[in-house]
């Protein structure tokens, strides 16, 4: 699989600053058993983003402001609960790129990377700042592992192992990098056969 590769991002913040978004409210399990990435997007966060009769809530999840933003801030806690691969998938299908928070659950993380929305933990007063400016322009750099924010909010770095970095950067998941070894692992193979 491949998606977009992602070095550098500026854009506009949707904030979302509820603590303990669990994979639940982000993807509902009623739509689970959907086998595709493409068209997720349109279920995430349904429990914010539609009214019981289905119609459209005035969250800004529905705005065309909120659907440009491919960087989201959430509240601390974010993406705990259980592990579900569509929570990733209906966040890059709607379009975001990007989730930063002070807290984001282990295995949420770990879904994120291998699926190509980058997972940002930052240090609690630069979150606090993106909480109470939201719609900011920020800056993402990955490749010198640095969040910019405006207006002097300054510069803050964050962590990500190499690997998922370089998949990231290439816009391979970890199944597309072990393909583009396919001459190397001949090349091994032939040697040692």
């Amino acid at each position: 699989m491949s998606f977009k590769p992602l070095t550098t991002i500026t854009s506009k913040t949707l904030v979302l600053p509820t603590t303990n978004i669990d994979t639940d409210q982000i993807m509902p399990a009623k739509y689970l058993s959907i086998t595709t990435k493409d068209g997720l997007g349109k279920y995430l966060f349904s429990n914010l983003r539609y009214n019981a009769d289905g119609s459209l809530t005035d969250h800004e999840l529905n705005s065309e402001s909120g659907k440009a933003c491919e960087i989201l801030i959430a509240g601390h806690n974010f993406g705990c609960g259980s592990s579900r691969e569509h929570a990733p998938w209906g966040l890059t299908d709607y379009g975001f790129r990007v989730v930063i928070s002070s807290e984001i659950a282990d295995i949420f993380r770990g879904n994120s990377l291998k699926n190509g929305l980058l997972p940002i933990i930052i240090e609690k007063s630069a979150h606090q700042w993106l909480l109470d400016h939201p719609g900011e322009e920020v800056t993402i750099d990955l490749e010198s592992c640095e969040v910019r924010l405006p207006k002097n909010g300054g510069t803050y770095k964050f962590n990500i192992d190499k690997f998922s970095r370089y998949c990231l950067m290439n816009g391979v998941d970890e199944m597309g990098y072990l393909q583009a070894q396919d001459e190397a692992i001949k090349a091994y193979e032939d040697k040692v056969a």
